[in-house]
């Protein structure tokens, strides 16, 4: 399916862990021609204190995955035109702060935030945001089939305080039109006709605020 003309050009797709954000991302910008930005991730020198300290290390993770994300999109955003391709991107400047809110401590997280407002002031906001809802049980699963070393330990509660921290977002933060689509009955890498459905869905137009829809 083309991406008709006049519709959005800079699209954030966003999930909990193991969601799917990444593969969608990838699936359309590839069928749209659009331009793609995978978030990176680099080594942090601060993550072996961090295990052995977390107390005295978090601050120093998350700034530094802080500044690498900034880094990365003021490169990629910079180049935005009206003559350019649109933009997908699988997360947002935002999910720094989430993040950090789990591992900070109230002073820290004060200070964080602060920093992280004058960094984010200056990049444009998405012309819609998509934030694909799984139950935790399923993210678990999607977890355990990708099998990264790393995320195996992730547990139910973790996840849950993620979720519950971006819909935070989603109602404190109504300027940016964000479609959240349930997608637990949905699998749009095998099935075409779900992966049509989200595709007619992000070719919608939708007033600020949250907007919710189910793929079954």
């Amino acid at each position: 399916m083309e991406k008709k003309e006049g519709a959005e050009r800079f699209i954030v797709v966003e999930g909990n862990i193991g969601a799917g954000k990444t593969t969608l991302s990838k699936m359309l910008a590839d069928d749209w021609g659009y331009r793609l930005v995978l978030e990176e991730f680099a080594d942090n020198p601060f993550l072996p204190h961090f295990y052995q300290n977390p107390e005295r290390y978090a601050f120093p993770v998350e700034l530094f995955f802080m500044t690498e994300r900034h880094k990365q999109l003021q490169q990629e955003l910079s180049q935005r035109s009206l003559f350019q391709e649109g933009i997908i991107s699988d997360y947002i400047f935002f999910k720094t702060l989430l993040f950090a809110r789990n591992n900070l401590n109230t002073e820290e997280y004060r200070l964080f935030q602060r920093l992280f407002n004058i960094l984010n002031a200056a990049f444009p906001k998405p012309d819609l945001m998509v934030y694909l809802h799984r139950p935790v049980e399923k993210l678990l699963e999607h977890i355990k089939l990708r099998g990264r070393p790393y995320e195996q330990s992730i547990e139910a509660e973790y996840l849950l305080q993620i979720q519950q921290a971006y819909f935070d977002y989603f109602r404190a933060n109504s300027e940016i039109p964000t479609l959240i689509i349930d997608v637990e009955a949905a699998d749009f890498i095998q099935e075409k006709g779900h992966y049509g459905q989200i595709q007619h869905l992000l070719q919608q137009s939708y007033a600020p605020g949250v907007h919710r829809t189910r793929i079954s």
